[in-house]
Order: C-alpha cells, then structure tokens, then sequence
C-alpha cells in the first residue's frame, strides 16, 4: 500500500498518527472524567432524594399518627355528649 512513497513521507505520516493516538488518549481521559462526574453527581442527588423521602415518610407517619389522635379524642368527645344527653 505504501511502497510507493518516500521514508519521509511515512516517516510523517507514523507522526501524524502518533498525534491522533495521543489526542485520543486525551479525549477518551477527559470522557471518563466527564462520566466519572455526572456519576458523582448521580450518586449524590439519589443520596439526597432518598433522605428527602425518609423524612417525608417520617413527616407523614407523625402526622397521621397525630390526625389519628384527634380523630380518637373527637369520637370520645362526641361519646361523652351522648351520655350527658
């Protein structure tokens, strides 16, 4: 294929493919920091959106188990009328 060219014609053109192995070395370094990155910040925003929704889970118990009691008192409340009437 290359039999017809010069030594420094291939002599430049090993060159000039050592610069495009670099510079996809480069590239594909700069791609797995890039995914490196966005899987950090992956990992942090679904540690936070769990512990957002623990708190709301526990927000919501205190809050039912609070509606349950007044609920409760309510219905005694009303039984005591009922007697005294």
């Amino acid at each position: 294929m290359y039999e017809n060219y010069s030594r420094e014609v291939l002599i430049e053109r090993i060159k000039e493919l050592e610069q495009q192995v670099e510079q996809l070395r480069i590239s594909r370094r700069v791609l797995m920091n890039l995914i490196e990155k966005v899987e950090r910040e992956k990992r942090l925003l679904l540690s936070n959106l769990e512990k957002e929704n623990k708190r709301l889970q526990q927000n919501n118990f205190k809050y039912a188990h609070w509606l349950w009691s007044k609920n409760r008192k309510i219905i005694e409340l009303e039984a005591k009328i009922k007697k005294t009437n």
